[in-house]
Formats: C-alpha cells, structure tokens, sequence
C-alpha cells in the first residue's frame, strides 16, 4: 500500500471531523483534479521540451529554438522582452536574432512609438510550415544521394541521378503552396514524368 493509498483510505474514514459523505465526496474530487492537473503539466512540459529538441536541430542550437518559440507564441516582441521572456542573456539574444534575421527565420520593423527616443525593433518568427520548407531541399537532396550511392560508386557521373525522393510540404491550411519547384513537380508534389512506381 503506497501513501497516497494510505491517504486516501483515511480520508474514506469517518472519524467525525470531515462531515457529511458529500464533503468528502468532494474533497476527494478536488484532490484528483489536483492529481490529473500536475499530470496534465508533466505531459505538456515533456512536449513543449521535444518541440524545442525538433526545432533546435532544424534551428542549430536550443537558444535559436526557444527565441522562435517565444517569437512565435508573442509576435512583435522586443530582443529585450525576448531575454525577459526565455531567461536568456540579452548580449545572446540579440546576436541569435541578428542571425535568424539574415536567414531570414525573422523579420524585423521598428517599433511604432510616441515622443522621443529610440524605437527598438520587434521581431516575428516565420510560420512553422516555412520553417521546414527552408530545410526540405536539403534533406531531400542528402536522401537522394543516399539512394543513388551505387550509381556513383560505379564512377558513374552525378549528373542525371534519378530523384527517387520527393519532399513536399503543405500550409497550415493543408494545401502546397501552389508553387512549381525546380525540380518540375508541382504542389502536390507529382512530377509531370512520374513512372507511378511510388506513392509520394
């Protein structure tokens, strides 16, 4: 019997101090509201750790990660209200979004401000849709490297390789973008030539 079991067999105990059935009926309510609510944090707390695991490999570091995910979840923020936000450094936060910003992961305008002074800039992060578009080609093409690592062990030439993988990502509303890649296929990812050999 573990202490939560002992604790919860005294408190079905009667002894003439807790009231009614009712009120313990409802003390106990309260405690598994308690007991599901530190669950429920513990669950979020664990995704919220894998999504910033996924983005700092698409972003390079944790640091990137956590300022995309402020940017994303509070727009128009300051590189001030950024450190304030994650806990980071300021001096680090402000070099990760000069970065982010020449990648062009964020954009940036001058804060709107009355009087005098000087108007800091407020950054947004970009969707997270353009996010994995920015790094779809390169997975795309190091796969595609692999699956035509025979062909060009034989010595044969790179040029020509067949691209047996396709990558395509679709907007928050599900659809592609409508645009053609260089490669020919167009969103939905079909190539005009396709062979019908896979289902991409």
């Amino acid at each position: 019997m573990t202490t939560d079991d002992a604790d919860r067999g005294d408190d079905l105990v009667d002894d003439g101090e807790d009231g009614s059935p009712a009120d313990r009926t409802k003390e106990e309510l309260r405690r598994t509201r308690e007991r599901l609510g530190e669950g429920a944090d513990k669950a979020v707390k664990g995704f919220d750790d894998n999504v910033v695991d996924l983005l700092a490999w698409l972003l390079d570091t944790e640091t990137r990660a956590r300022i995309y995910v402020y940017l994303r979840e509070n727009p128009r923020s300051t590189s001030d209200e950024v450190a304030d936000g994650t806990g980071l450094y300021p001096s680090t936060v402000r070099e990760a979004l000069a970065e982010l910003h020449d990648e062009g992961t964020v954009s940036r305008g001058k804060r709107e401000a009355d009087g005098a002074g000087n108007n800091p800039y407020e950054y947004e992060a970009i969707a997270p849709s353009e996010l994995v578009r920015g790094v779809v080609g390169d997975v795309q093409a190091e796969l595609n490297a692999v699956f035509n690592l025979d062909r060009r062990l034989g010595g044969e030439s790179a040029e020509g390789d067949d691209e047996p993988v396709q990558i395509s990502v679709a907007g928050a509303d599900g659809n592609g973008d409508g645009e053609t890649d260089p490669s020919g296929d167009d969103a939905d990812g079909e190539n005009a030539a396709d062979d019908g050999d896979t289902d991409r």
